[in-house]
């Protein structure tokens, strides 16, 4: 990092602006201070892409590819400097864009495959894996506030709904980091295990999607995994995640009730936990696919589109990862966090099995 420095200082124009002034263009221009990261992120996914045009190379998705050059960069040369913003708007913005994208290749037939059964299973899974972690982690000792956090982070959506639950109950911001970056860890894991076993498992491609919507931990994660076993899957598979997505608001709300009522909250101001305005965007856009035929001259793009910004997504998740912060609170919540993913993937795909 210094030596970076010293190169921007060995090549910074005489007439540069100071900090200050940059800082000031900063906030009046978002711009510049998303750009950066923003072209970092495209950056990354566009060498996804060219990677794939090498012989072999081409069996992987742009979107794994793009993790893990992210991840490699992180865990090498660190944290880029200025790229901070524009990588956490690639992750939060873009993501959310590209699910409504997404939307446009489902249509009100495909949602019902999901079906009651299906919100069902995926309560039941969120609900069990909860309270499964929360038991598991008195057993090996591990603090409560991570416990919840990392209860809560596997069984909705990851990073999101870690973050809603520490504003809930007044979390540690040490216990959220690291919560963080354990289900990241775990849910990049299911990403390339979930294909993988999917043939093994003598799993359709509908039965495929809904367990990994049901329980892989992120939103692009689940989405990814989904991805591989063909449109079907993904269709199935998007809408189970969301599914989950839906669900943070009213139990981030339960919990943050419980924790005031028990006086475990630390005193913190509450919040509530923020509403997924893109799920709205996803079912307009699915409703619209469902009443009006889209010339494949349009959607053909959009779903390129689609594809590209969750690469870029993915490349943020990846820039992300740290696997110092996995292993900074010690084995046992990292044993936790591997208890929580097992848990959630076996019984979700022992309820798929049996045809609940």
């Amino acid at each position: 990092m210094f030596l970076q420095a010293d190169k921007r200082a060995m090549f910074q124009p005489e007439t540069a602006m100071t900090p200050t002034a940059a800082s000031a263009i900063g906030r009046q221009n978002p711009f510049f201070t998303l750009a950066p990261g923003l072209a970092l992120t495209a950056g990354v996914a566009l060498c996804a892409y060219a990677l794939r045009l090498i012989p072999g190379v081409a069996a992987l998705s742009p979107m794994i590819l793009s993790v893990l050059i992210g991840a490699l960069i992180h865990n090498t040369v660190g944290a880029i400097g200025g790229t901070g913003e524009g990588v956490n708007f690639s992750l939060r913005r873009i993501l959310r864009l590209s699910i409504v994208l997404i939307g446009l290749q489902i249509t009100g037939q495909q949602a019902a495959e999901v079906g009651v059964g299906g919100i069902g299973l995926i309560a039941f899974g969120l609900l069990a894996t909860l309270a499964a972690t929360l038991w598991m982690g008195r057993l090996l000792g591990v603090p409560r506030g991570v416990a919840l956090l990392i209860g809560v982070g596997t069984s909705i959506c990851g990073a999101s709904a870690i973050v809603a639950a520490k504003a809930a109950t007044g979390g540690e911001e040490d216990d959220a980091a690291y919560a963080v970056a354990g289900v990241t860890l775990f849910g990049t894991i299911a990403m390339f295990l979930y294909p993988a076993l999917a043939a093994p498992l003598h799993l359709s491609a509908s039965q495929f999607g809904l367990w990994a919507g049901a329980s892989v931990h992120e939103v692009a994660q689940a989405v990814f995994a989904a991805g591989q076993g063909g449109p079907e899957a993904l269709q199935v598979g998007t809408i189970a995640k969301l599914t989950r997505v839906a669900m943070m608001a009213p139990v981030i709300i339960l919990l943050g009730e419980i924790y005031f009522r028990l006086g475990l909250a630390g005193g913190a101001e509450r919040r509530k936990p923020p509403f997924p305005w893109f799920l709205l965007g996803f079912l307009a856009m699915a409703a619209l696919n469902s009443l009006v035929a889209i010339p494949s001259e349009v959607s053909a793009p959009l779903r390129a589109a689609a594809t590209f910004l969750l690469s870029m997504a993915m490349a943020a998740m990846g820039l992300h990862t740290n696997l110092r912060h996995v292993f900074s609170a010690g084995l046992r919540p990292l044993a936790l966090g591997l208890f929580a993913s097992a848990f959630i993937s076996g019984t979700v795909l022992t309820l798929i099995k049996l045809g609940m």
